[in-house]
């Protein structure tokens, strides 16, 4: 008897090496056709533009269910176009070591930690590399799953594409106001004219409505966005910007 239990636990575990083996095989499939696939996505859009982001979506729905105009405005703007004033002010405003850090500021996470833990109120520490990363890849609830999605196409752009790139989707997608995304619709939104042609103040105000675009309005801005806007203006100088 002992010897019949003894054969049929290894029969058993004969049959279970081929179902091991099967899982291990479609599991590296998966992973593998998970990386091929993001991989090929960051590689397609340094040559193709962004068509549409889901946060773009979302807030069309929102507003089409609110029974408001849900139009998205949005045109695209090659970065040569873009005023270099829009473009100093992003760094200075949003990301001051964008030229020089790997995508993530540890400086900036750790003054936002500690500014949390105070109890004071700080935009997290996100980079210019992360927030393209999670306007343009990932949906915008907040998860775990989204933070570690939005960490591993941040490293993903950072390899392949260039600060050059990186700034010009990010000027061209960001939300700049209701219904309104990029340089281009927000500049003719906010002071009718393009984006091409914006004043350094002009720049700085929309760059200063970023951490709340569905609030605050760079044409008639409060006295909090009026100060943020000048704090930009003084520093825009300093910063370089990718040519």
């Amino acid at each position: 008897m002992a010897i019949k239990r003894v054969n049929r636990r290894k029969r058993n575990k004969i049959k279970s090496l081929p179902i091991k083996k099967k899982i291990l095989k479609w599991t590296l499939r998966i992973v593998g056709g998970f990386f091929a696939g993001t991989i090929f996505w960051v590689l397609l859009l340094i040559v193709m533009d962004p068509p549409i982001t889901y946060l773009q979506l979302q807030r069309a729905f929102e507003r089409k269910a609110a029974g408001k105009d849900w139009k998205i405005d949005k045109e695209w703007l090659d970065y040569k176009d873009i005023s270099d004033n829009l473009k100093r002010a992003a760094i200075a405003g949003e990301d001051a070591h964008f030229m020089t850090h790997n995508g993530f500021d540890t400086k900036a996470i750790k003054e936002a930690i500690e500014k949390n833990k105070e109890g004071k109120k700080l935009r997290g520490g996100s980079t210019i590399s992360q927030q393209v990363a999670k306007n343009v890849f990932l949906w915008p609830e907040r998860s775990w799953l989204r933070k570690g999605l939005e960490t591993y196409f941040t490293v993903l752009i950072e390899i392949f594409w260039s600060k050059k790139r990186i700034l010009e989707v990010y000027l061209n997608v960001i939300e700049m106001g209701q219904g309104v995304y990029g340089a281009e619709a927000a500049s003719r939104y906010y002071f009718y004219k393009s984006g091409k042609s914006l004043s350094k103040k002009e720049a700085a105000l929309i760059i200063a409505i970023l951490p709340s675009p569905q609030k605050w309005d760079a044409r008639n801005p409060s006295n909090y966005v009026n100060r943020r806007a000048n704090n930009i203006v003084r520093y825009l100088n300093y910063y370089s910007i990718p040519e």
